[in-house]
């Protein structure tokens, strides 16, 4: 059975392996669970959308399902919410994982609507992360980010004191993070940033500037800490 169920995830991760110290109790849950999101993932058909192996956590929301387009076992945690209320909607590439209580949104406002959100093939995302899109947000193939991710690619403008500041618009430049970076907890990437391919940034960093690939970074504001071509 665990040979079977082996072979099965490696449909998605062709790198997985069980550990050997797994117990019976733990695999069977294990499948349970999975299960449970294979079939929350078939609803889509009732939207006349191929569910492509979609596997659902509890409490799921999309809105505006028209502007989301998925690859290959998109894996979204309990009460995950994703809103491509947007210009160039959302994009999910293949192997996608979201944590629980994550939120991916590209706009709130009907009067002002976003850009888009674009997340590449084999991204793994934490637990409560909040992805905007307002100005657009990229993130490419193979990255692995900690819970709690921050990305926020839309400013407001605030240089008219006789106005209030909510009443002045916003900036917009978006955000763009390269391939294979590895992203720790609690990280808040601010408008205008590019974080360059095979990066890694520091958990608990707030990154308000742009760095090349290869970096390593950390720090409020963050700063180049090293480079790991260097190392």
């Amino acid at each position: 059975m665990k040979a079977i169920i082996q072979k099965i995830i490696q449909l998605r991760n062709p790198n997985f392996k069980f550990d050997e110290a797994l117990n019976s109790f733990a695999l069977f849950q294990f499948i349970w669970i999975q299960s449970c999101c294979m079939l929350r993932g078939m609803s889509v058909l009732l939207l006349f959308r191929n569910p492509k192996g979609m596997l659902l956590g509890k409490g799921v929301t999309f809105f505006n399902t028209p502007k989301i387009k998925w690859g290959k076992f998109l894996r979204l945690g309990n009460q995950v919410y994703v809103s491509a209320l947007s210009k160039n909607g959302i994009h999910f590439g293949d192997n996608v994982s979201i944590g629980a209580f994550g939120r991916v949104i590209v706009s709130t406002s009907l009067n002002d609507i976003g850009d888009t959100i674009v997340i590449g093939n084999n991204v793994g995302i934490g637990e409560f992360a909040y992805l905007g899109g307002a100005g657009g947000l990229e993130i490419g193939d193979e990255c692995i980010v900690g819970q709690y991710l921050s990305c926020h690619p839309e400013n407001h403008n605030y240089q008219d004191t006789s106005i209030s500041i909510r009443h002045q618009g916003v900036s917009r430049k978006g955000i763009k993070i390269g391939k294979n970076c590895w992203i720790g907890s609690k990280v808040t990437i601010l408008d205008g940033v590019h974080i360059g391919d095979g990066s890694i940034i520091a958990a608990g960093s707030v990154v308000n500037k742009s760095f090349p690939e290869n970096s390593i970074i950390g720090g409020v504001p963050a700063k180049l800490l090293k480079s790991r071509t260097n190392e």
